[in-house]
């Protein structure tokens, strides 16, 4: 498959006709071939890129994660909803915090594989994975103190993001807060990184951090906190 074509066999919560449904798939698609070890084909100018041996050797993944916990540290019982969660569950220390994890995620392989193994690290804190988009959550209103969703918002533009806040904000508490992060364009490995992934299957938007407030501005939304990391920058903000 080229990097532009488009995976059709793919379904989320969306609707059929929702015009963010092809996009969605393609983003899928392509974590679902790195779940699956798949062999990614990509032209050799681009696996002669350092950041590509990084991505190989999974140097790559501890320059580029982004600790939420830092600038929102999941409290003890609280209702806790991670957007795009991968398999977080077995990553992050969530029992030494003994908050409760729900999820929601466009990959069924990282779904299947959190819904089979979450229950046995902890049934009691483990609360199950949701296949589905991130501008449509198959949750209740007002049902959390946390949002998380960090890793993927540079696979949409600002367009879908609004829809995605709308969402949060209706998901989450009056009190809660949600927490993202952001492809900081202005930080030096952001351009190939942005490369790689295109190749790699999902393309990348890179979008000027101005506009990014506009948006969270325009959802009736306020930035509490900021972090800056190596390729990507977290926001921490309330409704």
């Amino acid at each position: 498959m080229s990097k532009n074509s488009t995976p059709t066999s793919f379904t989320t919560n969306s609707h059929p006709s929702d015009k963010w449904q092809d996009r969605i798939a393609q983003v899928a698609y392509r974590f679902n071939r790195q779940y699956q070890n798949e062999t990614f084909e990509l032209p050799p100018e681009v696996q002669a890129m350092p950041i590509f041996q990084e991505w190989t050797t999974g140097v790559l993944t501890s320059r580029i994660f982004s600790p939420f916990w830092e600038i929102a540290h999941p409290k003890k019982n609280q209702h806790c909803l991670d957007i795009g969660c991968g398999v977080s569950f077995l990553i992050y220390p969530w029992r030494d915090w003994q908050a409760f994890f729900y999820g929601q995620e466009i990959s069924n392989m990282a779904r299947d594989t959190l819904n089979a193994r979450g229950s046995q690290l902890n049934s009691k804190l483990f609360k199950g994975v949701e296949l589905g988009a991130s501008h449509h959550l198959n949750y209740a209103s007002g049902q959390f103190d946390l949002v998380i969703a960090t890793g993927f918002s540079c696979y949409f533009p600002l367009e879908y993001w609004s829809a995605v806040l709308q969402e949060v904000k209706r998901v989450l508490k009056p009190t809660g807060q949600f927490v993202f992060d952001i492809l900081n364009q202005e930080q030096p490995l952001a351009e190939d990184w942005a490369v790689l992934e295109t190749y790699l299957g999902a393309e990348v938007f890179l979008e000027p951090a101005t506009e990014w407030e506009k948006t969270i501005k325009a959802a009736g939304a306020r930035v509490v906190t900021q972090q800056l990391g190596e390729i990507f920058e977290l926001y921490k903000v309330r409704f």
